[in-house]
């Protein structure tokens, strides 16, 4: 059994987390490239580039964290046929509602995942806004993950601004490793608003949260990033050492422990 978090990245916010012998998969999405996928009012956004890892070439997955299933970059076609094939999803309230088959968390509330042979994995939904402030009505709901496995804690931020409720993260949990999403999402009919974190929000939460070690998800693969790997090493690059070091950026479809 690995002593640190084993992280996949599949491509846009999909990852496979391998913590305490759980195989926990993030926002399932597994279709090709060359769609446009409609995210409502008027809002879409074309698929870039196909996951580095098939659904059928998946190991067995334990669960699936599913930040929102409203969102195509988040939940796909082929994620949706996935859930039918995994014991447990959890997801949010009003998510869970929609799949009929999920357990809906709300911010900050619980479960522990129970299996034969694996020690109990406490899970934490923590607080997201996929948007400017008054968007929630718009964008939906949208939550985070802390898996509190006995090597640490690992945080999948899920879509999410950098807002107070975020940074309240740091206040109450330890952070070991963070799955970090990006991407500065940004579409035409809106403007300069964003609905994901930047490089530079990253540097002023990870100042906060302290983590040992950072991967950074959802900043490729999609028309609506707007800021891509090197946009975030900019921010980085003025950011103190101690941050900047934190970073692990990761070969798709490698397994890596962080």
């Amino acid at each position: 059994m690995a002593h640190v978090p084993r992280v996949t990245h599949v491509g846009g916010p999909t990852t496979l987390v391998e913590v305490d012998g759980w195989r926990l998969l993030t926002d399932p999405t597994f279709d090709p490239p060359g769609a446009r996928y409609r995210f409502g009012w008027g809002i879409s956004s074309v698929k870039l580039a196909g996951p580095a890892v098939a659904a059928a070439d998946l190991p067995p997955i334990d669960a699936v964290l599913l930040t929102h299933d409203h969102h195509g970059d988040n939940l796909d076609a082929a994620g949706r046929a996935l859930l039918a094939e995994v014991p447990t999803v959890l997801t949010t309230v009003a998510g869970a509602r929609r799949l009929g088959s999920a357990t809906g968390l709300a911010p900050w509330s619980e479960v522990v995942l129970e299996a034969d042979g694996k020690p109990p994995l406490r899970v934490t939904a923590t607080p997201c806004r996929h948007g400017p402030p008054l968007s929630r009505p718009v964008v939906g709901e949208v939550t985070g993950f802390a898996l509190h496995a006995t090597t640490g804690v690992t945080w999948i931020t899920g879509d999410t601004v950098l807002y107070p409720a975020l940074r309240e993260v740091a206040t109450r949990l330890t952070i070991d490793t963070t799955v970090l999403h990006l991407g500065a999402v940004q579409f035409p009919l809106t403007g300069p608003l964003r609905y994901t974190m930047t490089g530079a929000d990253a540097v002023e939460l990870l100042s906060l949260v302290r983590p040992r070690a950072v991967v950074p998800v959802h900043y490729e693969g999609w028309a609506h990033f707007h800021e891509g790997r090197a946009a975030v090493e900019k921010a980085l690059a003025s950011a103190p050492a101690d941050v900047r070091d934190l970073f692990h950026w990761l070969t798709p479809g490698e397994p890596t422990e962080v």
